[in-house]
């Protein structure tokens, strides 16, 4: 039985990576599904592929960062479906270069932080307000990462947004509950999306990120998106305001693992070649 039969979700980021994961496998569990992004080719195309899982997806174009945008995301899904029953914060930026802590100016931070924490805060309470006047509940799932806890000085702004995204799933969660409105969050670890390809690019970095993942590869979006349905159905509704970690083991592994394989130079090729085919 499909586990999301009937319920209506956005997913913001959802054109592409991760959230194009949780919106393939939110359809395939019977929910209908509005992508959010900022990029309208993109959440066009995206729109059209996730149909032939069929499901009921559209796309509406939008930025997370703006608050009037975030509003009109609520008012066209309901326009389109009638209810919000699932909201997925999964848009997020990172630091576009390495940046020393000494170094990072207000508008690189501000940039960061709009999307990636005050655009999900933000999202969230509009989304619980809808789920509030609706009257029966609802799902919130917030996107942090493996980095939330980690200290990667290199993308200090992201690192720390992701940290604070943990405290405000807790926060949200108590806040909800009488609405009996369930919110987690995900955190990722080395996924292959658009940002783990650029990662990627360094074949020893890449090596080192493995060398620590105690699985030995990196995750798919689409077992976040696995994680995300979890998260969405009756099956998770006791657990409350925590972070699960999809990350392969990355999270607690302090050294490299004894005998880790690393990549060969033709798997290093093969996923170069993939990747750029898939970004």
């Amino acid at each position: 039985m499909a586990r999301l039969k009937n319920k209506v979700a956005i997913v913001t980021g959802g054109t592409k990576g991760i959230g194009y994961g949780i919106a393939a496998e939110f359809l395939k569990e019977g929910a209908k599904v509005v992508l959010c992004g900022r990029n309208q080719e993109t959440g066009v195309t995206a729109a059209a592929e996730l149909g032939n899982l069929d499901g009921q997806v559209v796309f509406v174009p939008g930025d997370v960062g703006d608050i009037e945008s975030l509003d009109d995301s609520i008012t066209q899904t309901i326009d389109h479906f009638g209810r919000l029953d699932i909201y997925v914060a999964n848009a997020g930026i990172n630091d576009p270069e390495k940046t020393h802590f000494l170094d990072i100016t207000p508008e690189q931070y501000d940039k960061i932080m709009d999307i990636n924490l005050r655009g999900m805060f933000f999202g969230g309470q509009r989304a619980a307000r809808q789920m509030v006047k609706q009257g029966d509940g609802g799902v919130l799932i917030n996107m942090s990462s493996v980095n939330a806890h980690l200290a990667l000085d290199s993308q200090m702004v992201y690192t720390t947004s992701k940290g604070a995204i943990q405290q405000l799933t807790k926060v949200q969660a108590v806040a909800l509950a009488q609405y009996n409105i369930k919110v987690n969050a995900i955190a990722p670890g080395p996924i292959d999306t658009e940002l783990m390809r650029r990662v990627g690019s360094d074949k020893q970095l890449m090596n080192t990120i493995l060398s620590r993942t105690p699985m030995g590869r990196i995750g798919t979006p689409s077992e976040c998106g696995r994680l995300a349905v979890f998260l969405a159905s009756p099956d998770s509704d006791f657990i409350f305001g925590q972070s699960i970690y999809n990350d392969g083991g990355r999270g607690f592994q302090a050294f490299p693992t004894p005998g880790y394989k690393t990549l060969s130079d033709e798997e290093y090729e093969l996923f170069q070649r993939l990747s750029k085919e898939n970004t």
